[in-house]
């Protein structure tokens, strides 16, 4: 390693970006890697921005209430954060698939990215409430690398970390051997999280986006795509009747198939569930996008600014969900279906629910904001893969708004 990797900053970059650019340290850090390698991927970038091991958003220690990242009082908040409907109706769903699979013993429920662990918490006291054999036979197992949020789902856990068999913590997917679930791999927001390359259309062709470093700032770049798998993403959405055109800016999301491809081979038998905000290929990169879909979220604010407050706010783009069932089908993942969360809660009964609850109350509005068809009902998509089962069906798929085709290369896929 060069000595001059050890070099600190020049001053007067660490007097700038300490005021306006983000977290001193974790900006220190990125602009001492480009300032030694020449520009980044803007999916490196992201990448250092969310988890840096020591100083990125997710993985940082936060410092009390004040500093809270996901919640009310927080960047954003989930549905979790909403009402418990959501986990209430997934342990409903989840149990059909348990019986499905023939109730196998154990029954695996991998969730990545717990967030705060709301969701598993509010999931697993509904399984508790059940008489049969199901929540004795359910192992939770939670995939996390960040302690900062490791630690705040164990304070949310905390009721059921007595039975170590019932929940327990990996750090990453890879440690889960080829074929061990039998069960469920669930995520609920966490591909938008994962960091994305951006690409735009210049002179007809496609360039990426990188980050430098000059005099005290980030500034993008375009350059040479970094990969060939960006250029296999745009043969195979030029394939599915996807040409972007000249000036097109927008995102290819190669971690979330890598991690598809992952997920296919750790699952033996069962379901994929994942819900996230995205959209079909052909709807993520029609022309009413043309500057793609990243966004940074500060205090319940939304911005287009990647470089500012760089560690001290979320980044997200939106799933191209066609991608992933793409990917899954390579792995031997089948498309079962693709909703929104209001059919799926539909599905799973969340009419009963809400008979029982007095309207107008906080409880009833709360319930509502996950179905309103304006907001997060529609918003938020919901793609189920099943393998080693056949032409399984759902009661949370009853009402499919979406063609399973589009999801597809071909409907003999589906």
């Amino acid at each position: 390693m060069p000595a001059w990797y050890f070099l600190p900053l020049p001053i007067y970059a660490l007097k700038v970006h300490r005021v306006s650019i983000g977290h001193p340290k974790l900006v220190t850090e990125v602009a001492a890697e480009i300032l030694r390698t020449g520009p980044i991927t803007f999916a490196r970038f992201m990448e250092l921005a969310l988890y840096h091991p020591r100083f990125g958003y997710y993985m940082r220690q936060t410092e009390g209430a004040s500093e809270e990242r996901i919640g009310w009082s927080g960047d954003y908040y989930t549905s979790a954060d909403v009402h418990p409907v959501l986990a209430q109706a997934l342990a409903r769903q989840i149990r059909q698939v348990d019986d499905l699979l023939g109730r196998p013993d154990p029954f695996t429920v991998v969730e990545m990215g717990a967030g705060k662990g709301l969701l598993a918490r509010d999931f697993l006291a509904a399984c508790a409430a059940g008489t049969d054999s199901f929540y004795h036979r359910l192992r939770y197992v939670l995939i996390e690398r960040s302690p900062a949020m490791r630690a705040c789902q164990q304070r949310h856990l905390a009721p059921w970390l007595d039975s170590p068999k019932t929940v327990s913590w990996v750090n990453e997917l890879e440690e889960l051997p080829t074929g061990s679930v039998t069960g469920v791999v669930f995520s609920n927001e966490l591909v938008d999280a994962f960091p994305v390359h951006r690409i735009r259309i210049e002179q007809g062709e496609p360039k990426e986006v990188f980050v430098e470093y000059r005099d005290g700032r980030f500034e993008e770049r375009l350059q040479v795509l970094s990969t060939l798998d960006l250029s296999e993403s745009l043969r195979r959405l030029a394939s599915l009747g996807v040409i972007l055109p000249e000036g097109y800016t927008t995102e290819i999301n190669l971690h979330a198939l890598a991690w598809m491809k992952d997920v296919a081979r750790a699952l033996g038998r069962g379901f994929v569930i994942t819900i996230d905000y995205g959209h079909t290929a052909q709807d993520l990169y029609g022309p009413d996008r043309p500057r793609g879909t990243l966004l940074c979220y500060y205090s319940q604010m939304a911005s287009e600014s990647p470089y500012s407050r760089v560690g001290l706010q979320d980044m997200t783009a939106h799933v191209d969900f066609t991608s992933l069932a793409i990917t899954g089908e390579e792995g031997g993942l089948h498309v079962t279906g693709f909703t929104n969360q209001m059919s799926f809660l539909m599905g799973l009964g969340v009419e009963r629910m809400l008979e029982s609850l007095e309207p107008g109350s906080s409880e009833f509005q709360s319930v509502i904001q996950l179905l309103r068809p304006e907001g997060m009902g529609r918003t938020f998509k919901i793609l189920i893969q099943h393998k080693g089962i056949t032409e399984p069906q759902l009661d949370g798929l009853r009402f499919k708004p979406f063609f399973g085709s589009a999801l597809t290369l071909s409907e003999s896929k589906v």
